[in-house]
């Protein structure tokens, strides 16, 4: 007997709950930030805290480009970090100095004290929720390191930008009131230390939280405590590392600058040397994996080469644009994504680490490749051509992985709907 949900249980119903919540949060922050920092300062922090989000969001979009996640994702992340985040942040963290100031009648240590340890366990675990929720329920797009870098840095950007309007718009409201102005303003300082030299502050700590749910995805399903510790480590180090950064001003005359020059730029190249290091290892199982499609005909044989080169892809995009226009260019640029998906569904398959919907999610995926074959094959052997001077060879299959010895039973693909014929690749069987 089919079970229809419950009216809580509907997609319509919590997304319109998670709408409502995150509208209502921003009203809230808005009004708070407003009456914090007066309509002038708000709008000079607003227009100030807006510079770095364009580059910032265009960074993790770039780092993001082998296999891009939905805008949706991007957009609930930065929401939450702006709104959601930024609220429980204001609020818990005034709060808890207040309580400390009035427990200890020492106003200077308890702000010193909410700057060091309160703050950033509040910031950090309110940031980390945002994560944690693309990772519990859009599974299928966080798939690796990159995906957890990408959401978290998206949803801190969101995050800096509200607490940048707050910092900015109170030091213009202080310039105000003492007459400062120029280059020796509080204002100008403000922007000079938040926007010129740490605008990637609160990302870098919170990709550590993406690094710990990244490394988390790639985990077989049976380590069930290597996949909830993982995210807690990434967590207590953003915390730990943002906690230093706090607590910066307190080394003495210069601590800041050796913080920031001797801690935060290392680990900011670190943490980049690392994420270009993942997505080109993400090309490599691209042509790696996608050779197994081949010979069924699911795939052009020069394709694996062309979806595993950045400058190959980017070649298909432009040949579609060109001439079948904007539309064609879009169906490559989703048959790219839809093909790094299956790459890496099929490393994490032979690997012994796919989920329990592997056939299904292969069909899907596959589906999509199929439905987008007459725009994109003519581009990307024309990408192939264009881009490597001799022929390319690819093996007809790689080592077995699976099939029956492995429980799941080989099965002919099916030759309707216009299907490519024959066995699938003998590695991979299409199993229904």
């Amino acid at each position: 007997m089919l079970r229809h949900p419950h009216w809580w249980q509907r997609r319509w119903v919590r997304y319109g709950a998670l709408i409502t919540l995150l509208a209502l949060s921003g009203l809230v922050i808005l009004a708070l930030v407003r009456r914090q920092t007066g309509t002038e300062g708000f709008l000079v922090g607003l227009g100030l805290a807006m510079l770095p989000v364009p580059w910032l969001i265009a960074a993790f979009r770039w780092l993001d480009r082998v296999e891009p996640g939905p805008w949706r994702n991007l957009v609930f992340a930065f929401a939450w970090g702006a709104c959601a985040a930024a609220l429980i942040a204001i609020v818990a963290n005034s709060f808890a100095t207040k309580w400390i100031a009035t427990a200890t009648a020492d106003p200077a240590s308890a702000n010193t004290l909410g700057a060091t340890v309160i703050a950033p366990i509040v910031e950090e675990s309110a940031k980390a929720a945002a994560v944690l929720l693309v990772f519990l329920f859009r599974r299928r797009d966080f798939t690796g390191i990159v995906d957890g870098m990408v959401i978290a840095g998206i949803t801190a950007t969101g995050f800096a930008f509200t607490e940048n309007i707050l910092y900015l718009g109170t030091a213009f409201g202080t310039d105000q009131l003492t007459g400062g102005s120029g280059i020796a303003s509080v204002t100008a300082a403000t922007f000079f230390v938040r926007i010129v030299m740490s605008p990637f502050a609160h990302p870098l700590f919170t990709t550590l939280t993406g690094l710990g749910f990244g490394i988390a995805a790639l985990s077989a399903e049976r380590q069930r405590v290597r996949r909830a510790l993982l995210p807690v480590c990434g967590l207590l180090l953003a915390m730990s590392m943002h906690a230093f950064w706090n607590g910066s001003s307190t080394f003495g005359e210069f601590g800041f600058f050796a913080v920031y020059g001797g801690f935060m730029v290392p680990v900011f190249g670190l943490l980049t040397w690392l994420a270009i290091w993942t997505r080109q290892r993400e090309l490599r199982t691209v042509r790696e994996e996608l050779p197994a499609y081949v010979p069924a005909g699911w795939l052009g044989p020069a394709e694996p080469f062309a979806l595993g080169s950045m400058r190959a892809r980017r070649m298909a995009r432009d040949y579609a644009r060109h001439h079948a226009g904007r539309p064609a260019a879009r169906a490559v640029a989703q048959y790219e994504a839809y093909a790094t998906s299956l790459a890496s569904l099929r490393q994490r398959g032979r690997r012994g680490k796919a989920g329990a919907d592997f056939v299904v999610r292969e069909r899907e995926l596959l589906d999509e490749l199929w439905n987008r074959r007459e725009a994109a094959r003519p581009a990307l052997e024309y990408a192939a051509r264009a881009s490597v001077p001799a022929p390319v060879y690819w093996a007809p299959q790689l080592p077995v992985a699976y099939g029956p010895a492995y429980g799941y039973p080989a099965a002919p693909i099916p030759t309707a709907y216009g299907y490519p014929a024959g066995p699938y690749p003998a590695d991979n069987p299409y199993r229904s």
